[in-house]
């Protein structure tokens, strides 16, 4: 199928309205939605916060009647089932919408294809395949929780020049500098979950939260995986739960042991999610899949770098990495991230690098 340069443009401006909602629409994929007639946008749309609406019922919602006859380009296939509101193919068919450009289909079964053949039966013109790489690429975390049941994982990690990922007691606990630390909180914005070791909240008492500048609601759910339920009741994720939601992932075979250690975290607006199993890694990101999670960060620390590392789950790493040494009073991950005489870690591919302040963040991500 030929696309030309138009039908490229509008559908990259589906994929950036869907990109810029990412952390914010689980457990929903992201979609953008741009309906054009005759070289003119007539309306723009992106999935609302929490899932609804869709992109599509968004930009149909703003365009009424002026949507008939237009363009409509959406990075992922229109949804077929009925929920609370009618299906987004049933909705762009009402309204009378000519033509549908869609770059990749949806795997959620209910769609899976039923999208495009409802459109055409309708009548309406339908092409794919437009920037599909792209898109699957913007929604892996969609993707992956509907085909592997898990959500997509980003390790985030800062070391000094020499390796280190803590400082010793006492010292200024920042590795990176102010500007390294502002693009981290942008890495929390566009993830639903963050997730910590207990003995993190032990050590540091973080808080976890985006504290960019005016993108302070779009922090994400709080995650501590805590087998034994060691989580401090006055840490700072506790205090703060009935503001920003925090989930602690525990690993307590006992229900009666369970309930008496959960009932002060509940009456603080904890929330307690049981694995039954202790240190089960590949069961506790099923368990935030069903909660909906498609998109997790790690940020430590060292012994859930390497849970994560050991067990295949990290599926991209953004490795900040400061210009100073920290020597004999760090925490060595050397031997944690094995990465190669290139500073590339065993089974990741470097995609990307960049100066941010003084220091250097570099992505990877997994080649197998």
């Amino acid at each position: 199928m030929t696309f030309n340069d138009v039908d490229i443009a509008y559908m990259r401006r589906a994929l950036d309205l869907a990109r810029g909602q990412l952390g914010q629409v689980w457990p929903n994929p992201s979609v953008g939605c741009v309906l054009v007639r005759d070289g003119q946008v007539i309306a723009e749309g992106v999935t609302g916060v929490g899932g609804r609406p869709h992109g599509e019922q968004v930009a149909l919602g703003l365009a009424g009647s002026a949507a008939r006859d237009t363009t409509a380009y959406i990075n992922l296939e229109p949804c077929a089932h009925v929920g609370e509101t009618p299906s987004c193919a049933r909705l762009l068919v009402d309204a009378g919408v000519a033509r549908v450009v869609y770059a990749t289909f949806d795997p959620d079964q209910r769609v899976s294809g039923r999208g495009a053949e409802m459109l055409r039966e309708a009548g309406v013109e339908v092409e794919s395949g437009l920037l599909q790489m792209d898109a699957e690429d913007l929604n892996e975390g969609f993707f992956r929780r509907v085909r592997q049941f898990r959500p997509m994982v980003t390790m985030k990690l800062a070391t000094s020049r020499d390796g280190k990922i803590a400082r010793g007691e006492g010292d200024d606990p920042w590795i990176t500098g102010p500007d390294a630390r502002m693009k981290g909180h942008e890495l929390r914005a566009n993830h639903d979950a963050i997730l910590v070791g207990v003995g993190t909240v032990i050590a540091d008492d973080p808080s976890l939260t985006c504290r960019l500048p005016g993108q302070e609601g779009r922090s994400p759910v709080r995650v501590i995986l805590d087998n034994n339920l060691r989580t401090p009741l006055d840490s700072q994720l506790v205090r703060t739960a009935k503001k920003t939601p925090t989930w602690i992932v525990v690993g307590i075979e006992d229900e009666t042991v369970l309930e008496l250690g959960a009932r002060p975290f509940l009456a603080e607006g904890v929330k307690i999610i049981n694995m039954k199993a202790y240190g089960n890694l590949d069961l506790a990101l099923r368990l935030l899949g069903d909660q909906g999670i498609t998109r997790l960060l790690v940020e430590g620390g060292a012994e859930i770098y390497k849970s994560f590392l050991e067990g295949g789950f990290v599926d991209h790493m953004a490795w900040f990495q400061a210009p100073i040494d920290i020597g004999a009073r760090g925490l060595d991950v050397s031997a944690i991230l094995a990465a190669d005489s290139q500073g590339t870690p065993q089974g990741f591919k470097r995609i990307s690098s960049s100066k941010i302040g003084e220091d250097m963040l570099v992505n990877f991500t997994r080649t197998r």
